[in-house]
């Protein structure tokens, strides 16, 4: 079957009301961007509350699917068979054909309905009748066809505009909101598995993403950081360009080793990641942080440990993994592609310094009175972890 067209339907877009032409431009241009990379000519049109690509000459069926399967605010994809417009002899010639191609008799015995939509109001058949005189030609066609109108297995869509638009497959889109549209947001990136799906999930929310990924040479490699580097650019398949901080962390954590109480080594190092990644965020007009933290997974995980962490911080923290399981992040990791690069034998700077039996109930006031006793060396290491910080365009 040769398709000339996707149909893009979307979700949340469409209750919107005044704003909605705002997310639509967003979602088009997204889709833009994603065929970018991919072989053939594409255009994308907004036709009566419909988004149309349209492909002129040959091109990478696969691909174009596959692309547009990463951009949020799609929720379906339809392939289209346009039919310049013509009689309605014409169109049932088109239909049976294309339902003969689509599901042959091998098939086995299948239900069927026709869908009919009447966007030109000259055609001299209301979309009742186009709807039964278009079953029945198929039946005479196809008699392996039966119909059923209450749970058919195949919809028929035909679509009257001034082209005919031939259609019956649904592609599941990534669903949420277009990339862009609810502001931005950075993320905290390790090379674990949680923070790429935490990534991932506030991105499907229409949030632009920048990331800080915390380095500690020469205890964490340099293929710690490709790996890191490597999750990045798995996120912004579906995110968007992603500007990647990666921070020399060495320092401030052999201070936090040296000076603090080692039960309290992962709180006291976790509130100064938050410093350094809200420092960043602000600088770059992000509206919050992101973290793939999740209630009572690690012991800077309790709830006591993340009311201590969030103390530090005065812009908002986003965890969409909160209540999440491990095998529940696992799967979505899975889907976006992550998983297998996550679980790659690389340490990060969050495991070199882990204490033997941290502190699982941090008190606030306790945690503050150990960080005092850097007060001599911190804000020097802050600052050069700061100026040292390197920047990585990914995707």
């Amino acid at each position: 079957m040769t398709y000339h067209a996707f149909l893009i339907k979307y979700a949340e877009i469409g209750i919107k009301g005044k704003n909605r032409h705002l997310f639509e431009d967003a979602l088009i241009r997204n889709m833009g961007s994603a065929l970018k990379e991919v072989e053939g000519t594409f255009s994308i049109s907004k036709e009566s509350g419909r988004i149309y690509v349209t492909m002129d000459g040959p091109y990478d069926y696969e691909g174009a699917v596959e692309a547009l399967t990463r951009v949020f605010g799609i929720a379906y994809i339809c392939p289209v068979v346009i039919m310049k417009s013509g009689s309605f002899e014409e169109l049932k010639d088109r239909v049976t054909g294309y339902v003969k191609e689509m599901y042959p008799e091998d098939g086995g015995r299948r239900t069927f309905k026709v869908f009919a939509r009447r966007g030109d109001k000259r055609f001299p058949m209301n979309s009742m009748e186009i709807a039964r005189e278009l079953g029945g030609a198929i039946l005479d066609v196809c008699p392996y066809l039966s119909v059923d109108v209450h749970s058919p297995k195949i919809r028929l869509n035909v679509e009257i505009r001034h082209q005919f638009y031939i259609y019956s497959e649904n592609i599941t889109g990534p669903g949420g909101m277009p990339v862009g549209t609810n502001g931005s947001a950075t993320l905290l990136l390790s090379g674990g598995i949680d923070s790429p799906v935490a990534g991932y999930m506030i991105a499907k929310r229409g949030v632009k993403i920048d990331a800080v990924y915390f380095h500690a040479p020469p205890y964490t490699s340099e293929r710690a950081k490709q790996k890191v580097v490597d999750l990045a650019k798995l996120v912004s398949r579906y995110s968007g360009p992603i500007r990647l901080h990666v921070v020399n962390f060495t320092d401030v954590q052999m201070a936090i080793y040296e000076k603090c109480p080692h039960d309290e080594l992962t709180i006291i190092m976790r509130r100064y990641m938050m410093r350094i990644a809200e420092y960043f965020a602000k600088k770059n007009g992000t509206f919050g942080l992101i973290t793939g933290e999740s209630i009572g997974q690690v012991a800077s995980q309790t709830i006591q440990s993340l009311v201590c962490t969030n103390a530090v911080c005065t812009l908002p923290v986003f965890r969409p993994l909160i209540g999440f399981d491990k095998q529940e992040i696992i799967k979505v990791s899975e889907k976006i592609g992550t998983y297998e690069t996550s679980i790659l034998p690389f340490e990060d700077c969050c495991t070199i310094f882990v204490a033997k039996h941290p502190v699982t109930k941090p008190i606030q006031k306790q945690i503050e009175k150990s960080e005092r006793k850097l007060d001599d060396v911190i804000d020097d290491l802050v600052k050069t972890a700061i100026d040292t910080t390197e920047v990585i365009e990914v995707g």
